[in-house]
């Protein structure tokens, strides 16, 4: 019983600690104070005469400064609705996530798109490194920056996740409140397919045990070498056996469609211990609990698909394959015949851009 005691006085100390006001006042600072962003336009995509662009930049808990584009509708005043997007995985605000923050600014909205921390333009060290907590932070400091600007209605923020910014999109959803509305375009909950492997092929305890193993022997051989070991992004030359889906993501990333030299798919990828904390924690644990309305896209031919009908059965209770659904706020929209990577760009003309308008203006009022 006096053992019971003493843990409860600790956790109770514990919990005050994390959220009593801070009596010591202690400045926020970043980490990364003088990022270098490219001025000149570097877009896949051509700057649209409907909006007005710029670059900023803004830092997350962690200190760590971002780097966002942000694209503003001209001949529209008041305070706007705002809408913060990232994604894909391993992609650069100069694709995707761009193309998305632009045709949602030509539809209203005041947007950024923004580097993940580690990426891009971004600040943080080492490069290329990922974390389910941090990146999820990525957005909520999208919003702390969103929420002050002078021509946003902080009442009315929501955010759009590609690929594997998706999931993080989800799991921030479930977190912070202030999160009116939220897409996942094709998305991936990347501690899934790291946890179990793509369609649970790698889903027992000895095959991550196994993971585990290979992982911490790059840690070794990466501190003595003194860097970290890429482990390379789409290949520039697709083997006669690739599968589909890697013919899928070299139609995008290694060409003229979409290539970028800051995107890390397209050049050497990931730290091959980049996502090495994806292993034990499941960002959708708590998905059921989002009080707020998200609407999950994903193509009918996308070898990712499962991934949003995950999420939308963990949100719902309620399980579908390859047909769209909803169950009270929360949307799964599946496009005919769409691949993965359909839904990255315009090239494919399948994006829902109307839907995803519709959406908001819904849910952001």
């Amino acid at each position: 019983m006096r053992n019971g005691l003493i843990l409860a006085v600790m956790m109770s100390g514990m919990f005050v600690a994390c959220t009593q006001k801070n009596v010591d006042n202690q400045k926020i600072e970043s980490a990364n104070t003088a990022l270098e962003l490219t001025q000149t336009w570097d877009k896949t995509f051509p700057l649209s005469d409907k909006v007005d662009h710029k670059k900023v930049t803004f830092h997350n808990r962690y200190g760590i400064e971002l780097a966002a584009d942000m694209y503003i509708p001209k001949n529209v005043g008041g305070k706007l609705a705002a809408i913060a997007v990232s994604g894909p995985f391993g992609a650069c605000k100069e694709q995707s996530s761009g193309l998305y923050a632009q045709h949602m600014a030509e539809r209203g909205f005041l947007t950024i798109a923004f580097d993940p921390s580690f990426t891009g333009e971004s600040g943080g060290e080492p490069r290329y490194m990922a974390s389910p907590d941090i990146n999820t932070e990525d957005f909520l400091a999208a919003v702390d920056f969103l929420s002050v600007q002078d021509n946003v209605d902080p009442e009315r923020i929501g955010i759009i996740g590609i690929c594997g910014w998706g999931g993080m999109a989800v799991n921030a959803a479930a977190i912070d409140p202030r999160i009116k509305g939220t897409v996942a375009s094709t998305m991936y909950d990347m501690t899934k397919v790291n946890i179990e492997g793509y369609f649970a092929s790698e889903n027992t305890p000895a095959q991550r045990m196994e993971k585990r193993k290979a992982i911490a022997k790059q840690r070794v051989e990466d501190y003595k070498n003194g860097n970290y070991k890429r482990g390379g992004g789409v290949p520039d030359v697709l083997p006669e056996n690739a599968p589909w889906f890697v013919k899928d993501y070299h139609s995008y990333y290694k060409t003229s469609r979409g290539y970028h030299k800051r995107s890390g798919n397209s050049n050497d990828g990931w730290n091959v211990t980049g996502c090495q904390s994806f292993l034990n924690q499941p960002i959708l644990a708590f998905a059921s609990e989002i009080e707020s309305p998200v609407l999950l896209i994903h193509g009918e031919k996308a070898h990712s698909r499962y991934f949003s009908e995950y999420a939308f059965e963990k949100m719902t209770g309620k399980h579908v394959e390859g047909v769209s659904a909803k169950e009270g706020n929360k949307e799964l929209m599946i496009i005919p015949g769409a691949s993965h990577v359909d839904l990255y760009d315009d090239e494919a003309g399948v994006v829902p851009y109307d839907k995803i308008e519709e959406f908001f203006k819904t849910n952001l009022k």
